[in-house]
């Protein structure tokens, strides 16, 4: 991060002093801010209510450090902080949107984090992102929250609870944000194997909706990535740089840690990743089955009624024949053929008989009947 010198000599000169800031007001206080504290030794010395009083007692003491956090600020204060403590406009104007890539930017003496903190909402089942952007500077350090992850406030009692760890400086405080964002994917991991556990279930089940839960999981699953897979090369870049910054010791066994919570972390991301895909595989080799299963039933449905109707039709003409044939005898006309010919019953119904036989046989051989 930086030299380890006396925090005296981590301030500008006194030449370009931090009251000849060309800025113009700061606003008073507003509802982002949310906390702003200064710290001597590791110890809280005063909470500012205001950005302007956090200037004016940070100036009154250059061997303090400047702790304030804000969620979704406005320009005016933005630019306030820009102004007094120097900030790059490139890494202000990040501050001012979210949906920034995490990443790690070097300006002068002052480092720009952004981080994508995650948390679980067990009555939703699903994964709530926040962004988190850090300014760290020789003495300040600035925190822009955009959303509810992660809870500052916990690691600002949890510092000041350790005051020989606050007294390492602003560094100390951005490995302590780190450590919170990475130990809170942990319920996020967890909850998400609850939910691949139970898609698993839906799906061999038969639960026709789990495509569209396996799909929205599988999406939250690629933003949960984009959110911890840069993290394990921005921490690793700052291990690279323990040597050059002369990093405490303390603050050095910190960060290795954070970094292997980081990567398994990754690692289990990257599983979810795959097993939500084969999941959906076998889901989609379900469903087929289930589709060609329920058409074969159909067609097996279609050809029995096919049968059926067969033999109907059949029947109906077999009893048809002798109906046509009762019905030419039956009508009366003095001068039809044969109305008097003594073998004319025994015609008619030789001949329905003969008529009906031959449609059985012909049905039979047919497989109608």
């Amino acid at each position: 991060m930086s030299d380890r010198r006396p925090r005296a000599a981590w301030r500008r000169p006194p030449a370009e002093p931090r009251v000849a800031a060309a800025s113009p007001e700061p606003p008073e206080a507003r509802p982002s801010v949310v906390q702003a504290g200064l710290y001597r030794d590791g110890h809280r010395v005063s909470s500012p209510a205001t950005l302007s009083e956090t200037f004016r007692q940070l100036r009154e003491h250059p061997d303090g450090m400047a702790w304030i956090g804000l969620q979704r600020p406005t320009e005016d204060e933005l630019h306030s902080l820009a102004a007094e403590f120097d900030l790059h406009e490139l890494a202000v104007e990040d501050a001012m949107e979210a949906h920034q890539r995490p990443k790690l930017e070097r300006y002068g003496d002052t480092l720009f984090v952004v981080l994508r903190a995650a948390r679980y909402l067990d009555a939703q089942e699903e994964v709530d992102f926040g962004e988190l952007h850090v300014f760290v500077g020789p003495d300040f350090l600035i925190t822009v929250r955009h959303g509810a992850a992660p809870d500052l406030s916990a690691v600002r009692r949890r510092m000041e609870q350790a005051p020989e760890l606050l007294a390492l400086g602003p560094e100390a405080v951005l490995y302590a944000i780190l450590d919170a964002v990475v130990d809170g994917y942990a319920p996020v991991v967890e909850g998400v194997q609850n939910d691949i556990d139970e898609i698993e279930t839906e799906v061999f089940g038969g639960d026709p909706a789990v495509s569209r839960r396996i799909y929205e999981l599988s999406r939250e699953m690629v933003e949960f990535q984009r959110a911890t897979r840069p993290l394990v090369g921005m921490l690793h870049g700052l291990m690279a740089g323990f040597a050059k910054y002369g990093t405490d010791e303390e603050l050095q066994r910190y960060l290795r840690d954070v970094a292997d919570h980081v990567t398994h972390t990754s690692e289990r991301v990257d599983g979810f990743r795959q097993a939500l895909t084969e999941i959906l595989t076998v889901n989609a080799t379900l469903v087929t089955q289930q589709q060609n299963a329920e058409m074969r039933a159909l067609a097996e449905a279609g050809f029995e009624q096919n049968e059926e109707i067969k033999k109907i039709s059949a029947w109906a003409a077999i009893l048809f024949a002798p109906t046509l044939v009762g019905t030419i005898y039956g009508m009366n006309f003095d001068s039809m053929p044969e109305l008097h010919w003594t073998g004319g019953y025994p015609f008619a119904i030789g001949l329905m008989g003969l008529v009906c036989t031959g449609l059985y046989v012909i049905f039979k051989r047919r497989d109608w009947l």
